[in-house]
């Protein structure tokens, strides 16, 4: 099937969701459409929208000029099978103990390790990235030094990963949170093939919007592999549901920008332990003090 991307910047997020909504009355009608910042600390974003017919491109350049956006770049797509693409691209990765692998690799499972099964799917953390490789050895880390949490939670779990791997070190269940419905389905199946029904709990939920989450806190561990400014406006609530002495990890954050979240952590009680430097991204991991 031909699809075509309408791919366009503009300044600031509210404006970026406001015009990615707006996208989705357009005719023909949209069959998906995404905000993602780009990180360059600029507080600029991209906006996308993905047709199963060419667009209107008048529509989109009135949508462009009412929004301040820069004009909408269209491009047709290939027929691609992305995700067997994808499989065929990723190899396992190393990080600390656990060794993360696709069903093309089950069979090259070094002894000794933790192995985490994670197929390509429509959700992000496959440990390829370096935030999520950065934020499995921070745990690895943690499990070393004797550190014993009771309570764990994954906020934007992505493919659960990250979750997975906290109840392989721990003997406790660990709680997982996506806003993204798709995310929340595939991390639920990744938890299933991985045989960890029932220590990773799969919920759909904005930050910690949700009874269960609420209900389960104060938190001993909290896992956040998201972005800077959902994690800096995360901060106040992080402090609210974190036990004293608790650990959080955190990633998804650009090298440039770990300062600024490390600052703001600090002023709602939050000490750094360890920052991470991979590539162009950190992985922060911190104590919530008293």
């Amino acid at each position: 099937m031909t699809t075509f991307s309408a791919l366009t910047h503009v300044q600031g997020r509210q404006a970026a969701e406001a015009l990615a909504e707006a996208c989705e009355d357009l005719e023909p009608e949209p069959v998906g459409t995404g905000v993602f910042e780009i990180e360059d600390g600029s507080d600029r974003w991209e906006v996308g929208a993905y047709f199963t017919e060419a667009p209107d491109d008048i529509a989109l350049a009135l949508l462009a000029a009412a929004f301040g956006a820069n004009p909408f770049a269209v491009s047709e797509l290939p027929d691609v099978d992305w995700v067997a693409h994808v499989k065929r691209e990723l190899t396992p990765v190393r990080a600390g103990r656990f060794f993360v692998h696709g069903s093309h690799d089950a069979d090259n499972v070094p002894e000794g390790v933790e192995a985490l099964w994670i197929e390509a799917a429509m959700a992000f953390g496959t440990g390829h990235h370096n935030t999520t490789k950065g934020c499995l050895e921070a745990l690895d880390r943690l499990e070393t030094q004797g550190f014993q949490p009771r309570r764990i939670v994954d906020i934007g779990c992505g493919t659960a990963v990250l979750a997975m791997a906290a109840a392989r070190l721990w003997p406790v269940t660990v709680l997982a949170s996506d806003i993204d419905a798709v995310a929340v389905d595939t991390a639920a199946a990744n938890v299933i093939a991985n045989g960890l029904d029932g220590r990773v709990i799969c919920i759909e939920a904005a930050g910690f919007g949700h009874q269960m989450l609420e209900d389960n806190a104060p938190y001993d561990l909290v896992l956040a592999n998201i972005l800077k400014q959902p994690l800096i406006d995360l901060a106040p609530q992080m402090a609210s549901v974190v036990a004293p002495k608790g650990k959080i990890i955190l990633s998804g954050i650009l090298v440039t920008q770990a300062d600024e979240v490390v600052k703001t952590y600090g002023m709602h009680g939050f000490a750094l332990d360890q920052r991470d430097d991979l590539g162009d991204w950190s992985a922060l991991t911190l104590t919530r003090q008293g």
